[in-house]
């Protein structure tokens, strides 16, 4: 059987990835007395008196809805909300496997941003916080920019911003091995969609030196026409230079490449341009280049998506621990030096002695990374003000 047909069957036999359990056994009549009525009135008026006190006396407080409209799902497009939720089910796995954050799929019918928006708004009062997820750009943007202004909890979009706290990780640890600097490289992006934008912003905000986007048409420079209100807004703080051409022509004497984009966009000859090369070829599956044609192209370190090769750059590095982080301290938001904080304290986790040209990140499998993240973005959270609680 193929992987596919595996995981078909599995699916067919499971019927579903998660479930709700009972945290304490219904057996006598006093647990029934205690945990539903008339005891529950208790907890209740305590609520209704002060907010607040739904983070204490009920599951608030560890969980976060996963949300998608399903426009934007791995690599299969616009599937809709019914053909996302394997996909939302397999996120609150790995929400509760690697960080012990009970999490629920929310699939919206509806690709309509103030609709969403207001339907997130609305269940928000049973969450501590909001992951979303897989819903196609630009409307990404506006939905989260939306939700952050008026919900007093995090929001966090993961395709964008867990996508980038892993990369600078990793590109932190890929430049230590070749030997460069932050400041002083060039990394060019190809995609510039959520995930790509991202990207480039934060690496940008993180001071790691010129960057260029690449998108379907080649280099985005400021004044392009037909740019949409991410790829305006990052065209100027990027290309530092305003190069023109296309992406071979951004590759040259660069000193990495980052792929969130399609298969086959780079070869060994592209590669063999660039400055002791950092290619991070993340399309799935199959990546921009190939790391045995980067590597014949002169690439010094190479991380992809993929399980199957040294270097998997994955956002289960990043969400599960950052939102026990932020859920441990009951924080209103997940700020830019929270995700600065992630990435650094990801990074750190290789020790110098271990770093090498295939060891710059840890293992997609380690459930250790995630109480280093989650202590990284509380220790900010209080720093900043924006706990509720202390830990």
């Amino acid at each position: 059987m193929t992987l596919d047909e595996k995981a078909l069957q599995l699916h067919y036999e499971m019927q579903g990835k998660i479930e709700v359990i009972s945290r304490k056994p219904v057996e006598t009549r006093e647990d029934l007395s205690m945990l539903y009525t008339p005891g529950v009135a208790e907890p209740c008026r305590v609520i209704a008196k002060d907010e607040e006190k739904s983070f204490e006396l009920t599951r608030r407080s560890n969980l976060v809805a996963v949300v998608t409209d399903g426009s934007a799902v791995l690599g299969l497009g616009n599937i809709g909300p019914s053909a996302g939720m394997p996909v939302m089910e397999g996120k609150c796995v790995l929400f509760k496997e690697f960080g012990d954050v009970d999490a629920f799929p929310i699939c919206i019918d509806s690709n309509d941003v103030d609709t969403i928006v207001q339907t997130v708004y609305l269940i928000s009062k049973s969450f501590g916080g909001i992951n979303l997820e897989d819903i196609s750009a630009p409307r990404c943007f506006e939905i989260e920019a939306k939700l952050k202004e008026i919900c007093d909890i995090p929001v966090f979009h993961d395709d964008q911003h867990g996508t980038a706290i892993v990369v600078a990780a990793a590109m932190m640890n890929a430049m230590k091995v070749v030997g460069k600097k932050m400041g002083d490289v060039k990394i060019v992006i190809n995609g510039a969609g959520a995930a790509g934008i991202a990207i480039g912003k934060f690496l940008i905000s993180m001071g790691f030196g010129n960057i260029v986007m690449c998108d379907i048409n080649g280099i985005i420079c400021e004044g392009d026409a037909g740019l949409n209100a991410g790829q305006e807004e990052i065209s100027h703080i990027s290309n530092l230079n305003k190069e023109k051409g296309l992406l071979a022509d951004a590759l040259k004497g660069a000193d990495a490449f980052i792929g969130v984009s399609r298969p086959n966009m780079v070869t060994k000859e592209m590669v063999s341009t660039m400055d002791k090369p950092i290619i991070f070829a993340m399309a799935n599956p199959t990546p921009e280049i190939m790391p045995e044609e980067a590597k014949a192209g002169g690439a010094m370190v190479i991380g992809t998506g993929r399980s199957d090769f040294p270097n998997q750059i994955n956002n289960v590095l990043v969400f599960p621990g950052l939102f026990k982080g932020a859920l441990a301290v009951r924080s209103k938001e997940i700020s830019e030096a929270m995700k600065m904080r992630a990435a650094y304290a990801l990074a750190d986790l290789i020790p110098e002695s271990e770093l090498h040209a295939e060891n710059i990140i840890p293992s997609a499998l380690d459930k250790t990374v995630a109480d280093a993240v989650a202590k990284a973005v509380a220790d900010v959270a209080i720093e900043e003000g924006t706990a509720r609680i202390g830990r």
